[in-house]
């Protein structure tokens, strides 16, 4: 009974645990769109990319400074451009997902407030990991340089 013990011992120590696996959402390059004041939408932009050993699924975005915050992506049908809600969007280990002008992307809807060029915003994703992830986007009149 004992050797088969030490046997079964020795077989869960060369078995990979990945009881601590966890996916880690890194926010870079985050910025919002500058807008006139009075704009009911703006739009937000980063590069989302899982750092962590397991999947990360996005389920939505919020900030207090906006009524709702959610993912879309622009698409065209027949020549007209329209947006469709992404919903939940998973992200495998080390995959990485760009929100950019004219493709996937923030939709922040009814400021609370004017947001001039120069300052920031916090914004929230929700995921699959208990605390989610923050990240300060910054407001800009023009994208940022990204090489």
């Amino acid at each position: 009974m004992r050797k088969l013990f030490l046997a079964a011992a020795t077989i869960n120590l060369l078995l990979p645990v990945n009881a601590d696996a966890a996916g880690k959402l890194e926010v870079a390059q985050a910025w919002i769109r500058a807008a006139p004041p009075g704009a009911m939408m703006l739009a937000g932009y980063a590069t989302l990319t899982n750092r962590g050993d397991a999947p990360i699924v996005i389920t939505g975005a919020s900030s207090e400074l906006f009524a709702s915050a959610s993912l879309h992506e622009t698409v065209q049908d027949g020549g007209v451009e329209h947006m469709r809600s992404l919903g939940r969007i998973e992200l495998t280990p080390g995959a990485e997902l760009l929100l950019a002008p004219g493709g996937k992307h923030l939709m922040l809807m009814r400021p609370q407030q004017a947001l001039a060029a120069g300052s920031s915003v916090k914004i929230h994703f929700d995921t699959n990991e208990p605390s989610g992830a923050d990240a300060e986007f910054l407001v800009r009149n023009d994208a940022p340089d990204i090489n």
